[in-house]
């Protein structure tokens, strides 16, 4: 149990220094009086490509700051915790893809703020009960599609202030994310050994085939051996 949790604790240490550096930024704009807005992403712009690594650090205000920090520590903490195998992988991949494509394909103004992570993570959370249809997975999924299924309206465009393509990029690219390590499955996920039997020739309490086989095959085994049977019992070899 204590092991557990230390590797629980352990596993928490990125996204708690991630939630820090989030604030840490925010609060030092505000002493400073400064707007880090330019720190943002701007749409196929030179100046704007260093916002793919420090957009989602920068926030408006504290509204937005805290909007994103609730989602952003409840969906890093499950995927750290659930997912180590890929977590930090998935987090960075989703973080600088959706960067990518918001400066690919965003309208051309600036972008700040960590939604569109929030998004990548909410969308590969649930896509990960679809892909790897594991009991955990589906757990967590169903446990996203109920707490956030409203943000599912952030991906609609129109809302004036709301970086729309950040939220639809970084879904599509949760999903993306959570099909390329759908395989890359974690320690409880993986399948039970058989069960063995001492008493039973070859250990096996099933055939190595059970779960093989359909069951037109099965009849036709069935069918095959009784005629081997028959024939057998009347002396034809």
């Amino acid at each position: 149990m204590k092991k557990k949790t230390i590797q629980a604790i352990e596993s928490l240490r990125f996204p708690f220094l991630f939630i820090l550096m989030m604030w840490t930024v925010h609060i030092i704009s505000v002493i400073l009086g400064l707007s880090f807005t330019s720190f943002g992403i701007l749409p196929r712009h030179v100046v704007g490509l260093t916002g793919i690594i420090t957009a989602p650090l920068v926030h408006g205000d504290w509204q937005h700051l805290i909007s994103n920090t609730v989602p952003m520590a409840a969906l890093m903490g499950l995927i750290f915790l659930f997912y180590r195998r890929v977590a930090l992988k998935s987090f960075l991949l989703i973080y600088l893809l959706t960067g990518l494509a918001v400066w690919g394909f965003g309208r051309g103004v600036w972008h700040i703020g960590a939604s569109g992570i929030v998004y990548g993570l909410l969308s590969f959370v649930f896509w990960n009960g679809i892909f790897r249809r594991s009991f955990k997975s589906i757990a967590l999924s169903l446990v996203i599609l109920v707490m956030y299924s409203g943000y599912f309206i952030g991906i609609v465009p129109g809302k004036p202030g709301i970086s729309w393509e950040s939220h639809l990029y970084g879904a599509l690219v949760g999903i993306f994310v959570s099909y390329l390590f759908k395989d890359a499955i974690e320690q409880d996920e993986e399948p039970a050994p058989p069960m063995v039997d001492d008493s039973i020739p070859g250990g096996y309490l099933l055939p190595r085939d059970a779960f093989e086989k359909t069951m037109e095959e099965r009849r036709r085994e069935r069918e095959q051996q009784h005629q081997y049977w028959q024939r057998d019992s009347t002396g034809l070899f």
